[in-house]
């Protein structure tokens, strides 16, 4: 769940820098007010760190993004 909840916030700031970069609008600075308003850093901060585990989930599954865990496995084996 961990994985999923982090590939929909990573595929969210993409969007956001997206916009950035062609219309130099942000949403999240658009929803909140600010850029530096906290609820606005706490989303950036919560992207960022979203992307830096799914880089290191990546890079610990040599190359492969899946989202099994051990019950589904345990499930299917029976």
């Amino acid at each position: 769940m961990l994985k999923i909840i982090a590939f929909i916030l990573t595929i969210l700031g993409g969007i956001n820098w997206l916009a950035i970069g062609m219309l130099q609008y942000d949403f999240v600075a658009g929803i909140f007010g600010t850029q530096a308003n906290l609820f606005s850093r706490i989303v950036y901060t919560l992207v960022g760190i979203s992307a830096i585990y799914l880089t290191c989930v990546i890079i610990a599954n040599k190359g492969k993004l899946t989202n099994t865990n051990k019950r589904s496995k345990k499930a299917e084996q029976d």
